[in-house]
C-alpha cells in the first residue's frame, strides 16, 4: 500500500532516507512499483503491524551493535596471541577470520605438524570402494564442520584476491595432467593454507608472496 501511488524515483528516494539501508537498482525499483498493486496483504490492523516491523528493526540494529562491539573486543584479545602478527600477513585473510580460526583451534604453535590441522577440519581423503570396485577419493568429513566450513570461505575468497592462490586454483583445474574439479582444488588449497599458517607461526615469520610465486613456478616446470 505504501508503494502503490510511487514513482520509482520517489521509492528510491525513501531507501536512501533510512541509515544503513542498502538502495535497490532502479530496475528493481520499477519492478517493485509494478507488483505493489497486485500484492496480497494485510489490509487491517496496518497501525500495530507498523509498529511490529519497526521493533524488530530496531531490536535488528541493537543486536548488531552488540554483535559488532563483541567483535571488535574479540579481535582485541587476538591481537595479543603471538600467531596474530603472522596471521595478518597473509594477504585476503581478515582480523574476523584470524578470531573465527584461533577460536577453533587455539595457539597453531602447539601443533607438532599441520596434518593435524587437516585431519581436525575433515579435509583427509578416503576412498568410497566395494569389493572388487575402487571408488573416487572424497573428503572424510569427520573433523569440525565449522572450521571446515571456516576454511572453504577463506579459500573462496583467496582465490579471488590472492594471486598466488588465484594461480594455483587455475594450475589444478587447468592442468593438461589428471586437472581436479574446482571443489577438489579448493580442497587442496585449504590444506596448503593450513600447512602455510602453521610455518608461519612456528617460524614466526611473515608471509613471502614472492617465495610462494616462486615454489609456483618450479611447480608449473615440473609440471
Amino acid at each position: 500500500m505504501d508503494i502503490q501511488g510511487k514513482s520509482p524515483e520517489e521509492l528510491l528516494f525513501l531507501y536512501r532516507q533510512v541509515d544503513g539501508m542498502k538502495s535497490p537498482h532502479l530496475s528493481k525499483a520499477k519492478q517493485l512499483v509494478d507488483i505493489a498493486p497486485h500484492s496480497i496483504g494485510l489490509t487491517e490492523g496496518l497501525v500495530m503491524a507498523r509498529f511490529e516491523i519497526a521493533t524488530l528493526l530496531a531490536q535488528h540494529k541493537m543486536m548488531q551493535a552488540q554483535l559488532n562491539e563483541l567483535t571488535s573486543q574479540l579481535i582485541e584479545l587476538a591481537k595479543q596471541m603471538t600467531d596474530y602478527e603472522y596471521l595478518a600477513s597473509v594477504p585476503g585473510i581478515e582480523d574476523v577470520t584470524i578470531v573465527d580460526l584461533l577460536s577453533e583451534v587455539g595457539s597453531l604453535t602447539q601443533y607438532a605438524h599441520p596434518r593435524q590441522f587437516i585431519k581436525l577440519a575433515g579435509l583427509t581423503l578416503r576412498e568410497n570402494s566395494s569389493g572388487q570396485q575402487k571408488g573416487q577419493k572424497r573428503i572424510a568429513k569427520r573433523g569440525r564442520r565449522k572450521l571446515r566450513a571456516l576454511l572453504f570461505r577463506v579459500m573462496m575468497s583467496l582465490i579471488q584476491h590472492n594471486p598466488t592462490f588465484k594461480a594455483l586454483h587455475e594450475h589444478y583445474t587447468t592442468r593438461p595432467n589428471n586437472p581436479l574439479r574446482k571443489k577438489q582444488s579448493i580442497v587442496v588449497l585449504c590444506g596448503k593454507l593450513l600447512k602455510i599458517l602453521h610455518a608461519l607461526c612456528n617460524k614466526k615469520t611473515y608471509f613471502n608472496v614472492n617465495q610462494m610465486m616462486n615454489d609456483f613456478t618450479q611447480l608449473q616446470t615440473a609440471a
